[in-house]
């Protein structure tokens, strides 16, 4: 982690965040203050599960991975933050250590708001409270469809949503290939299973001609098809 030599600009940043966008100018002005920015590489670890945070992060470059570690140590992938999300505020708001670890997948700058200031907007600011809690909603309502994807999906079918969802999430670049890079493992870790097998079901998909892979990137070639692996619930 290296301290950012300049920090983001607030305004520009508001163009990719909606969550600040409820805050008044004064306000935008006392976290312009407030606010810290670091920079991150690949494989910082940006907090661990059961510490506290005292304050929550945003998002100005990068992609971040939050997981539960397993008592077999095995990554189970929870969700990922890109440009313009917030995370850590679960733990503010519930005064809890943090559920998951947070970890860099590619390299990031990140904003830290004390919990102080982030608490005082809460109170302060309706619509920004409001926005705060449907956002824990809507991650809560992701968190239990996921949790009914692996109980209902197998492995195969998981596999393909999850490629959807990285396609949806994080889009391709001029080449059509993924702009997220994950390794086997951490694509195992989403899915909820052995690397062996998210190995072998891309291969799978490979010689289908669904995919292409070079290395970790990877091209979808027939969403459709991919789409109607999973579209079986």
């Amino acid at each position: 982690m290296k301290k950012s030599d300049s920090l983001p600009v607030c305004d520009f940043c508001f163009k990719y965040n909606e969550t600040f966008r409820h805050l008044t100018k004064d306000e935008i002005d006392i976290l312009s203050y407030v606010k810290s920015c670091n920079n991150y590489k690949r494989g910082d670890t940006v907090y661990h599960e059961g510490n506290r945070t005292g304050g929550i992060y945003c998002v100005s470059e990068g992609i971040i991975k939050h997981y539960k570690t397993g008592i077999d140590g095995k990554e189970q992938i929870i969700r990922f933050s890109k440009k313009g999300d917030v995370f850590g505020f679960r733990s503010i708001l519930s005064e809890e250590p943090a559920c998951t670890t947070t970890k860099v997948i590619k390299k990031a700058s990140l904003c830290y708001i004390p919990s102080t200031q982030f608490l005082k907007f809460i109170r302060t600011n309706t619509n920004f409270s409001m926005f705060i809690l449907k956002l824990s909603c809507r991650e809560l309502g992701d968190a239990n469809q996921y949790i009914m994807d692996i109980a209902q999906k197998n492995v195969r079918e998981r596999l393909a949503e999850i490629l959807l969802l990285l396609n949806d999430n994080f889009g391709t670049d001029k080449n059509g290939v993924l702009n997220i890079s994950l390794t086997r493992e951490e694509l195992a870790g989403i899915v909820g299973t052995a690397t062996e097998s998210v190995i072998r079901l891309l291969s799978e998909f490979k010689k289908d001609g669904i995919v292409k892979l070079n290395r970790r990137k990877i091209k979808l070639i027939d969403t459709k098809r991919l789409k109607k692996i999973t579209d079986v619930y």
